[in-house]
């Protein structure tokens, strides 16, 4: 996974550190980016920096072929919503509350809920492993789809996807040979829908 957080932590001070804890932020859906950015430059202008930690977008990098050609793309885990490390006071509620496009924080009764270790553990964990993290591969195949081979020893045959595997971009395809299926593993790019 990577994130768009564009910021750096603050400073931090160990009492102040300890104080601010992470909260998902429901915010409009494709405007993630220009409401972290706002509420960036809420922070700076009311100088609140103190109060707040990083804002991210948690994102994971995907791989698209489309007409022969790859690329890669981030796609957000969560549309809708950004992780914030906050210290909550009067302040800071109303700098995040008053940036246009946030819905509110997740919590019950209007009451914000901080992430659980667990939550907060898996997303810093994702983040730090970003650079061993294989890129997804996209694809519009799904098991029981008929597609036909378009390159291969089988160029031509039909067959029914048995298997999928998006991490290395390979389709396990049953194809019937003398009359049995015979399962054949083909790179993505070698099959197409019927």
């Amino acid at each position: 996974m990577s994130n768009d957080s564009g910021s750096e932590p603050t400073s931090e001070s160990p009492e102040g550190s300890e104080k601010r804890l992470w909260y998902v932020l429901k915010v409009q859906s494709n405007r993630e980016k220009s409401i972290r950015d706002a509420l960036l430059r809420g922070i700076k202008r009311d100088g609140l920096e103190e109060y707040f930690g990083e804002i991210i977008i948690p994102t994971e990098k995907v791989v698209e072929t489309k007409g022969g050609k790859k690329r890669v793309f981030e796609r957000k885990l969560y549309p809708g919503y950004l992780m914030i490390q906050v210290e909550l006071n009067d302040d800071s509620w109303y700098l995040v509350r008053s940036t246009n496009g946030v819905g509110d924080f997740t919590g019950a009764a209007g009451k914000p809920i901080p992430m659980q270790e667990h939550e907060i553990a898996r997303m810093l964990g994702r983040e730090e492993s970003k650079e061993e993290t294989p890129v997804k591969i996209k694809l519009d195949f799904q098991v029981g789809d008929v597609v036909k081979v378009k390159d291969a020893t089988f160029e031509g045959f039909e067959g029914t996807i048995d298997a999928v595997d998006e991490a290395s971009g390979k389709v396990t395809v049953l194809i019937e040979i003398f009359s049995r299926p015979t399962p054949t593993e083909l790179e993505y790019w070698q099959i197409e829908k019927v």
